[in-house]
């Protein structure tokens, strides 16, 4: 059975969580702390999905995130915002999770979206191509790994799912809405800033001058261009 780790303190909120997780098929392995979900993490290493909420009593849902994607850069990650915290949404993304889901939420929608990561995690078995070869760049689809002139380059799902739709359209312009659809699925009703985040998270760790990006350029008010 496929595990979900759902960090919240609130009682309440954790139950009706892990409530509708069971109805939905997956194993809810349950923290309330900060350092209890870490520890859930290193007994259950099988974990695919990680849901963080933000405000715990020790340490932040931020600080955890940081934590996990300083080891694991497969595991999907969900924050559970506040939604007037604009803020929060950003600095999760940025922190290294792969998407956000603001409070109240409904449990479909948080289906949804781990279903979409689990799919992600599997998702290049009947790869056309194993390798995508462009510039000083190396994708290589079977073991989703990602090069740049020989040195190996640790991407989320996420950001691999971005790499490689621009390395499968090499000089088309993308737009948000395109990207969008293609990572995050036809049925996400997230907000488009998410494209923009995880694009300026990916360009840190492959441009040579981030202030000056040379592989993903902008195409103002539309998109981004892939030109390796």
């Amino acid at each position: 059975m496929k595990k979900v780790l759902i960090l919240e303190d609130e009682v309440s909120i954790r139950s009706f969580v892990v409530i509708n997780l069971r109805r939905a098929g997956y194993e809810a392995i349950e923290a309330g702390t900060g350092m209890e979900a870490l520890e859930r993490l290193r007994e259950h290493p099988d974990i695919g999905v990680a849901i963080l909420d933000i405000m715990l009593p020790d340490i932040d849902g931020f600080e955890v995130c940081r934590n996990i994607r300083a080891t694991n850069k497969v595991i999907g990650i969900i924050m559970l915002t506040a939604r007037t915290q604009e803020m929060d949404k950003v600095t999760g993304l940025m922190t290294g999770a792969d998407d956000y889901v603001t409070k109240p939420f409904s449990p479909a929608e948080l289906t949804a979206r781990i279903d979409a990561l689990y799919r992600r995690i599997g998702g290049d078995v009947n790869s056309d191509s194993e390798v995508l070869s462009q510039g000083p760049f190396v994708l290589n689809t079977r073991n989703r790994t990602l090069e740049k002139e020989g040195q190996r380059i640790k991407l989320t799902q996420v950001e691999y799912a971005i790499m490689k739709l621009f390395m499968q359209n090499p000089g088309r312009a993308l737009s948000r809405e395109d990207i969008l659809t293609s990572v995050w699925g036809r049925d996400y009703d997230g907000e488009l800033k998410i494209v923009d985040v995880n694009i300026r998270r990916l360009r840190i760790k492959i441009e040579n001058d981030t202030a000056n990006p040379t592989f993903i350029t902008t195409v103002w008010g539309f998109g981004y261009k892939w030109g390796a």
